[in-house]
């Protein structure tokens, strides 16, 4: 009798071994760096989001998280080369409004599918648009703009960092509501356009405040109107506001940063950075950080961010129907 219960400990005990055999054989994940991939160059406001999501998440993490940027084709080749990555958590991306739900809506043969080719995280947080123009325009406010246009048609440049963009979209349902004419002139990035922006080598920008407000609070650059509240910019007025003479009452569009993983990461890792992202922004430090870059603070679940996603390709789909904007 012991020895039939000595055999069955026996094998109880190996049954139990092989069984907690594989969980140990794996890596505790994060045992090395982190790829956090930026679809926009360097200097602009995704990239001033996506570094300073990264130091936090190196501090959480214990490892580090490396921003690199990728640019071009509106963000879409850096979301591809997410999307494309080995889906193991040492590879995430900043997902955008533009890199996300307004691509497919305005470019042709995008590689990936903004849900399906990927596993989203976190919506991070939300900011405003900002028109920003050349200090030596002669107009002064969206009403004198509007009417400097006009007068004017084909005189003034609009700049744009991409037509697969959510600005570039913006920008022309500005011209739509306002009847204006304006050339649409493209850049690769934000960064590249301000200086031209300055020197007025180009006449108008529709931008988010991050990387504007100090060339706005300088002097460097004027600001008209913000699509929605904007801290960093408490003087410059709402165009539900000041642009209602000129059809802009309900010209109030916002812009979103968030973080995605390619598509088949596992769960756990996904909710372990939602988790850690979330007590950033809504730590006193994060919401002061934001605060300064007129961002408000998501941090949403990886369910809620998706729902998003989604709504806003349909919301953009029908705003590029009602503009008669077609795919290139």
């Amino acid at each position: 009798m012991r020895s039939i219960q000595w055999m069955y400990g026996l094998l109880c005990f190996l049954i139990g071994a092989s069984l907690c055999a594989p969980l140990a054989a794996q890596p505790i994940w994060p045992n090395r760096a982190i790829k956090l991939v930026v679809p926009f160059p360097p200097g602009g406001g995704t990239d001033l989001v996506a570094r300073s999501i990264a130091a936090r998440l190196s501090d959480a993490l214990g490892q580090p998280v490396v921003a690199e940027n990728r640019p071009g084709a509106g963000g879409t080749i850096g979301a591809d080369a997410v999307a494309k990555s080995t889906p193991d958590g040492y590879t995430i991306g900043i997902a955008t409004s533009s890199t996300h739900p307004a691509a497919i809506v305005l470019q042709k043969n995008v590689p990936y599918d903004p849900v399906k080719s990927f596993a989203p995280i976190s919506l991070v947080g939300s900011t405003s648009y900002v028109l920003v123009a050349t200090p030596t325009l002669a107009a002064n406010n969206i009403n004198e703009l509007v009417a400097y246009a006009r007068a004017n048609p084909g005189k003034l440049n609009f700049a744009n960092v991409g037509t697969s963009t959510l600005g570039y979209l913006l920008s022309l349902q500005l011209k739509a509501l306002t009847s204006t004419q304006m050339v649409d002139v493209s850049y690769k990035g934000s960064a590249q356009i301000y200086p031209d922006l300055i020197s007025g080598q180009v006449s108008v920008f529709l931008d988010n405040p991050g990387a504007s407000t100090p060339l706005v609070n300088s002097g460097k650059l004027k600001a008209y109107g913000v699509t929605t509240p904007t801290p960093s910019m408490p003087n410059v007025s709402l165009f539900s506001q000041s642009g209602v003479t000129v059809g802009l009452r309900e010209f109030d569009a916002a812009f979103w940063y968030g973080l995605v993983a390619p598509a088949g990461t596992p769960r756990a890792i996904i909710d372990r950075i939602q988790t850690e992202t979330s007590k950033f922004v809504h730590s006193e430090a994060g919401k002061r950080e934001f605060a300064a870059r007129s961002l408000e603070p998501v941090g949403n679940t990886a369910d809620q961010f998706t729902a998003i996603i989604q709504k806003d390709i349909e919301r953009f789909s029908a705003l590029a129907k009602q503009l008669n904007v077609q795919p290139q």
